[in-house]
């Protein structure tokens, strides 16, 4: 990845755009934290924060949950995650028809990864959708959402081939979708090709990189090692050693991620969405980097309730 100046705010950091992930909490202390973070980050006028839901609904209340706090505590755009692992098309929609009933207009549509766990083979639920692609044809046919999807720089670990990948994507974008976010990965040519083959494809939807501040490098390398995700060797050196050495762990993650992210920027990209974890410190850090700023220009800053 090429070397980036951080002292240098990017040109384009008033057109900059970016978006958060959050996952529902499942105690009261991770609640607690969950909405720190909220905290934290709403100042930075987010596109839209996005809430996770578990394979076969295992946290559709607790993901309801959260989300209507969102819509009643905050200024943000809440956008549900949706998947149809271990569901009938009738209970999806309704699950739908109860987000929109809260108000929610933006929907992440994800085929999901089996109950089983990743790595699994995923079998259509009998009566369900089958993929992500009807899954969004679903949305569509209840309203105008604004529907995001996924997107795989280094291909789908169940797709055999690139062209196969593609013809997904193209499905749900013929079906609805608004755009794409892709699985995080850690080199941007790998991105920029991908983007390459979708629009040679026809797809001219947003492409949105999904960036992963790596708080833990040990536990991401090993969940990008079930997903099919590549960690370069520079990246495994850049956090050697750093195992027992947690503040000196996040001052490199940061920088790394803000590399990343500049680098990006060098080449025309101007949208991001950070998987944060549930964790401001290291996303906020990457977005002042980038010259995002708390207040700024752009969009309500109005801040949430505290928990």
């Amino acid at each position: 990845m090429p070397q980036t100046r951080f002292s240098r705010r990017p040109d384009t950091a008033g057109k900059l755009r970016v978006s958060f992930e959050f996952f529902p909490p499942k105690t009261d202390a991770m609640e607690a934290r969950l909405w720190e973070t909220v905290t934290r980050l709403a100042p930075l006028a987010p596109s839209f924060v996005s809430v996770t839901y578990g394979a076969g609904g295992s946290t559709r209340e607790r993901t309801a949950r959260t989300v209507k706090r969102i819509l009643a505590e905050t200024a943000l755009t809440p956008a549900a995650h949706m998947t149809c692992v271990d569901a009938t098309r009738e209970d999806v929609d309704q699950v739908i028809g109860e987000f929109v009933a809260m108000g929610v207009k933006r929907f992440v549509a994800l085929r999901g990864d089996p109950s089983s766990g990743v790595g699994d083979a995923y079998q259509p639920f009998p009566g369900g959708y089958a993929n992500g692609a009807e899954l969004v044809g679903a949305m569509r046919r209840q309203g105008d959402y604004d529907i995001s999807v996924s997107a795989y720089p280094e291909k789908h670990p169940e797709s055999p081939d690139f062209a196969t990948d593609i013809d997904m994507l193209k499905r749900k974008v013929d079906n609805g979708a608004t755009r794409a976010i892709t699985q995080f990965f850690f080199d941007n040519d790998l991105y920029e090709r991908y983007v390459e083959r979708a629009r040679r494809a026809g797809i001219y939807i947003p492409i949105v990189p999904g960036i992963l501040p790596v708080h833990n490098f040990s536990q991401v390398a090993n969940f990008a090692g079930r997903c099919g995700a590549h960690v370069p060797s520079w990246l495994a050196e850049r956090f050697e050693g750093l195992e027992n050495e947690p503040q000196i762990h996040a001052l490199v993650a940061s920088a790394v991620a803000a590399e990343q992210v500049l680098d990006l920027i060098e080449r025309g990209v101007d949208d991001f969405h950070f998987y944060t974890m549930n964790r401001a410190d290291l996303v906020f850090a990457i977005c002042h980097m980038i010259g995002i700023r708390a207040g700024g220009e752009g969009g309500d800053r109005r801040q949430p309730a505290a928990a």
